[in-house]
């Protein structure tokens, strides 16, 4: 059938039905407006509060505090000797020298002040000279044992 003026329909599906509520008892959804009766959530303008259970103490509230959080914490990013030999082994590194920078640069660290620690998991068969933050004992031994240095960078 030819699409006249007189027979245009939407395309299939175009279109919701949407619940017509307030237009009296005869519809279904009249008298309340499916809202029930009385309540917070029947008036208008009606709004939650996160967390908020109805006038039940809240879980948040429940729950006992514990713990402790030091405010001078530093928080620094992992990286093993392992992950350091492969990236001169994938040819990344090139000359021989790590810097955070350099580790930023090729996404081995999300942040670029990241606080980088290395650290001593894998093997490492490159002469590497590393600057970082810090390193754990066995970080050390290994670099210094492929004939690289340790360069500590203050914050």
């Amino acid at each position: 059938m030819a699409n006249h003026l007189g027979n245009l329909r939407y395309a299939e599906g175009s279109r919701k039905k949407k619940k017509r509520v307030g237009r009296g008892q005869g519809s279904g959804r009249g008298g309340t407006s499916t809202r029930g009766h009385k309540g917070a959530q029947s008036r208008a303008g009606y709004k939650s509060k996160p967390g908020f259970e109805g006038g039940q103490m809240p879980l948040q509230r429940r729950l006992p505090k514990f713990g402790f959080t030091n405010i001078n914490r530093k928080e620094y990013q992992g990286i093993n000797v392992a992950r350091i030999e492969e990236l001169v082994a994938n040819g990344v590194i090139t000359d021989g020298v790590i810097t955070p920078e350099l580790l930023y640069k090729h996404g081995v660290v999300s942040r670029r002040r990241s606080l980088v620690k290395i650290l001593g998991n894998g093997e490492l068969k490159s002469k590497v000279d590393i600057s970082a933050h810090a390193f754990s004992a066995t970080a050390k031994e290994k670099i210094e044992a492929a004939g690289g240095s340790v360069t500590l960078v203050t914050a």
